[in-house]
Formats: structure tokens, C-alpha cells, sequence
């Protein structure tokens, strides 16, 4: 019985073979197709805001051991529609002081007020350390009548017509600050109408 078994076994075994090899030589046959692993590729993502570099100094640090030098780079960032951001980053490198000074600036990003998209509303001042600003609208066409660490502040926030006047120290980050203080000081029409209870038209 046993020996009938065994030859039983075989015999289905060389019959599924058979079939394996008739379906192969059979031309209507399909084999499943095989898959394709197709690759992504990442599309490299816009920078939503706009980096400009306001000063790059070197910092010195004496210790016992001697000198150690390092790298202080202040940047502004914005996205030209009223969005703007001051930040100082340090390292020993200075593509990374820069990288830091970037990150700083997202933290501190500020919305400043445009009139009609191209200048600032009213006359005004601002003031950091002994720096101090000022800022005066004007015309279309006229451009941004600037110099600096204030002309890049302006350019990021997106004022194209402006005059400006440093009144005070020339320290880069001082007056950088001056410019964004004196734009985050600016009142609308709206905002003047509402804190004296009367309507725009009233003013």
C-alpha cells in the first residue's frame, strides 16, 4: 500500500509539471505584469519669505586658553506684502551665523501696515539705542530714498515709495530696528476712526 502511494505522489507531481510547461510553450498565456516602482521627485519648495543679509561682524571672546573668534550675522526676512522679521544668529562659521540669524528673524516676524500697497500712511520716527529714523511718505514713482539697514527693511516689507533719514548713530542693527519700529508704529484711518468712536467718513 505504501509503495501505491508513492507512485501516486509522483505521478501527480509530473503532471502539474506537465501543465506548468504546456501553459508556458501556450502563446495566449499572460503572465501578471510586473510591477513598476516609479521614483518620486521632489520638486524643490519655494521660499515663501525673502532673506537679505543687514551686517556680518566678527565677535571676539579673550579667554585664558587665548582668542576666540566668532561670527554675528544680523538678517531680515519678509514676504514683501507687510510681513517683515529682525534676527541675529552667532556661530564660528558664518554660513551657519546666517542660517541661525534667518531662524531668529521667522520668530520675530511683524505685520506692518502699506497704504495703497506702496508707501507708509503718516510721517513718523523711530528710535533704538541711539539710533533714530525717520520715515516720510511719498509719491508713486519716487521710489525708497534710502540707504543701508533701513533700505533693505523697507525693500523686504514691500514699500516701494518712501523717504527716509537717519538722524542718529549709524549702528546697522540699531537703525534696522529704528525703521521697523517706526513702520510698526503707523495708524490707518481705521484704526484712528475706532479709537475715537466716529466712523472713517467722520474723520
Amino acid at each position: 500500500m505504501e509503495e501505491n502511494n508513492v507512485v501516486e505522489e509522483v505521478t501527480t507531481t509530473t503532471e502539474v509539471v506537465e501543465e506548468v510547461t504546456e501553459q508556458k510553450n501556450n502563446k495566449n498565456f499572460t503572465r501578471r505584469p510586473k510591477k513598476e516602482f516609479s521614483k518620486k521627485t521632489r520638486e524643490p519648495q519655494k521660499k515663501l519669505l525673502e532673506e537679505k543679509v543687514i551686517s556680518i561682524t566678527r565677535v571676539t571672546k579673550v579667554t585664558k586658553g587665548g582668542r576666540h573668534f566668532r561670527f554675528a550675522a544680523t538678517m531680515v526676512v519678509g514676504d514683501g506684502k507687510g510681513l517683515v522679521g529682525i534676527g541675529t544668529g552667532k556661530s564660528m562659521e558664518v554660513p551657519e551665523a546666517i542660517k541661525k540669524g534667518i531662524q531668529a528673524a521667522n520668530k520675530n516676524l511683524v505685520k506692518v501696515s502699506i497704504a495703497d500697497g506702496r508707501t507708509i500712511y503718516h510721517e513718523q520716527t523711530g528710535k533704538c539705542g541711539r539710533a533714530k529714523v525717520l520715515l516720510k511718505p511719498a509719491k508713486e514713482g519716487t521710489g525708497i530714498i534710502a540707504g543701508g539697514a533701513a533700505r533693505a527693511v523697507l525693500e523686504i516689507a514691500g514699500i516701494k515709495d518712501i523717504v527716509s533719514k537717519s538722524l542718529g548713530a549709524n549702528t546697522k542693527v540699531n537703525v534696522a530696528k529704528a525703521t521697523l519700529e517706526a513702520l510698526q508704529s503707523q495708524r490707518t484711518a481705521e484704526h484712528v476712526a475706532e479709537l475715537r468712536g466716529k466712523k472713517r467718513e467722520e474723520l
